[in-house]
């Protein structure tokens, strides 16, 4: 690829990127626009070079925001499409943190939508792309996999994992975690009491910042930073 072919699918892909952002702000109708004109960028981006891995990711986040917005039937569509993205993501980059802990968010909000008999297969799903996210970088989905271990009712491995995100700076505040409907199951348990006044008894931690993971050899492509990755479902 040239240099100016390279410099021009960067431009279009920093725009596709400003034009999710755009879009998540945006009034409905406005958003859908940005959302596809967005996607569109996307899609011209991917196509033998090195920013394919990191256009797949952000196409996979901004479908992940665009089904929030959606009726249960057309937000299943799009979720199922933000998994691929992701999926296909890590096929082609393996370390790439924001798709590992995405895909996981992904699966976790079609299961809250679905029926019953299918949410802990989809569960499932969303505990193996946060393994491997903890497995790319230790503790960055530590909570998440507290909250899925929470709704099955394991209160031992919800608590390890509360635990491991609290030693590894991946732990929300105590208002969020108190707020939390996946940890509904635990919230009256003693030993999460404890915990939760453990947490208030001493200073806010500072939140340890995941690092970026490069997925090829060239220095000036990194990935897209992490604290614009949804850590929590």
């Amino acid at each position: 690829m040239s240099l100016l072919s390279s410099i021009k699918k960067r431009s279009t892909l920093d725009a596709a990127v400003k034009q999710v952002a755009q879009a998540r702000k945006s009034e409905e109708g406005r958003a859908e626009q940005l959302y596809k004109s967005a996607y569109q960028g996307f899609a011209s981006v991917i196509a033998d070079n090195l920013m394919f891995s990191e256009a797949l990711y952000h196409w996979g986040f901004a479908l992940l925001h665009e089904a929030r917005s959606k009726s249960v039937l057309e937000a299943i569509e799009i979720y199922e499409d933000a998994i691929s993205k992701f999926s296909f993501c890590l096929l082609t980059a393996p370390n790439y943190l924001g798709a590992a802990i995405d895909g996981g968010v992904a699966f976790m909000e079609l299961a809250r939508i679905s029926p019953e008999e299918g949410k802990s297969s989809l569960y499932g799903l969303a505990e193996d792309f946060f393994e491997k996210a903890c497995r790319i970088q230790k503790g960055s989905a530590a909570y998440n996999l507290a909250c899925i271990n929470a709704l099955r009712g394991d209160e031992q491995a919800c608590q390890q994992f509360l635990q491991q995100a609290k030693d590894f700076g991946s732990l929300p505040d105590q208002t969020n975690i108190l707020k939390d409907e996946d940890m509904d199951n635990v919230k009256q348990t003693t030993w999460f009491i404890e915990f939760i006044e453990a947490l208030k008894a001493q200073p806010e931690p500072v939140r340890e910042k995941l690092v970026d993971t490069k997925i090829n050899a060239e220095p000036s492509f990194k990935l897209k930073k992490t604290e614009d990755f949804d850590y929590y479902s």
